[in-house]
């Protein structure tokens, strides 16, 4: 989610269930629930997870296939990430699932700039190899995909 002035909001996480993994930022989302398509997902996971309402949902930009370890548990995620857009706001969650209120303690709008300079894990994780084109206008025809590679 991308604000008009081009900063990208970051929810601050930390694995609940494992003190030695390192704080990371992510960007908002979650999964698409029986008979959504993913741009309705989107904007309820948007509104959920910052408060933030009224975002423009765009395309799907990027893709990726992730397996991780969060909070005592093991995820396959299948992911498909739009592009949205709003006009700002403050960090105001209205429904967040048991882990995420266990993971999350803020968020805050990054100007690319400030993001490019921090070295704060991001997820997804090649988030700053492909943000700036984004940033820029430049949405691709197709899903990139930005899955980490293997090994």
């Amino acid at each position: 989610m991308l604000d008009r002035q081009g900063r990208i909001f970051l929810i601050n996480g930390r694995d609940p269930a494992d003190a030695s993994k390192p704080p990371w930022l992510e960007i908002p989302g979650g999964g698409i629930d029986p008979g959504e398509d993913s741009a309705t997902a989107v904007a309820r996971e948007l509104y959920e997870e910052t408060g933030i309402e009224n975002a423009e949902i765009g395309p799907v930009v990027w893709k990726q296939y992730v397996e991780f370890d969060f909070g005592g548990y093991h995820f396959e995620s299948d992911e498909q990430i739009h592009v949205a857009w709003c006009d700002g706001g403050e960090w105001q969650p209205k429904h967040l699932e048991f882990l995420e209120a266990a993971a999350f303690s803020g968020a805050e709008w990054w100007s690319l700039e400030d993001l490019m300079a921090s070295d704060t894990p991001v997820l997804p994780e090649r988030l700053r190899e492909f943000l700036p084109d984004v940033i820029a206008g430049n949405l691709p025809d197709e899903p990139i995909d930005i899955a980490p590679p293997l090994g």
